[in-house]
């Protein structure tokens, strides 16, 4: 017990500021939630989407720190995502001696630049010498800046998203390192089912017209360092 107790607490006095500041660096997983609803097309087209596998993407936040009491702390991440999901669109109802490829399956790239503004609660535990877990919960609003182009799904440039996560701080001698994993659940849906841009390409349309909802969900794991 003696020699337990000798350890060395690095930044002792870390959680007692009333403000601190940070920044982080992650990647993100981002998906799509579709909802297919069995639409069929006047020329018996039946397509379904899909977002089969995933490919990750980069974070960059900084960080505001509040300190409401021993446990709880309000944090607030601005910040910039990038990343990218594959679409994937199968038409059940193609000729099976089809020859054009495009009339059986079709991909869309759906890429994103989201401006993220999180606002996030974080419960931590006691500190055991050098280490203290802990949980977060929240909302983050998010802002796509890529430009939308006339293909098959457009999606709306605003989304709000619940978010909760898990970490663990690791006092270093001069900073915190914290890595957190967080998983985001969209709120809204994304689908764009205004689309004056396929005026001039009506075949287009049954693929907006095949969806009823897409939603965000995203899995983000960050490095914080404050």
């Amino acid at each position: 017990m003696a020699q337990d107790n000798d350890k060395i607490l690095n930044r002792q006095y870390a959680d007692m500021k009333r403000v601190h500041y940070g920044f982080s660096v992650g990647v993100n997983f981002q998906d799509l939630k579709l909802t297919n609803n069995g639409y069929i097309s006047e020329d018996g087209q039946a397509w379904f989407a899909d977002v089969p596998n995933h490919s990750p993407g980069f974070c960059v936040n900084v960080l505001a720190d509040l300190r409401l009491s021993n446990h709880f702390n309000l944090r607030f991440s601005p910040g910039m995502y990038f990343g990218n999901k594959v679409v994937r669109y199968f038409n059940a109802n193609a000729p099976v001696d089809a020859l054009e490829p495009s009339i059986k399956q079709q991909r869309q790239n759906v890429k994103a630049t989201y401006i993220v503004v999180p606002l996030e609660l974080k419960f931590s535990a006691r500190r055991h010498h050098n280490i203290r877990p802990y949980f977060t919960g929240g909302v983050m609003g998010l802002y796509d800046l890529s430009k939308e182009r006339p293909e098959q799904m457009r999606l709306k440039d605003f989304d709000v998203m619940l978010t909760v996560g898990m970490g663990c701080d690791f006092y270093l001698p001069f900073f915190k390192l914290c890595p957190e994993v967080k998983f985001c659940f969209g709120l809204k849906n994304l689908l764009e089912t205004n689309r004056p841009d396929l005026q001039d390409n009506p075949a287009m349309e049954v693929f907006t017209k095949s969806l009823s909802k897409v939603k965000n969900s995203m899995v983000v794991l960050t490095f914080y360092f404050e």
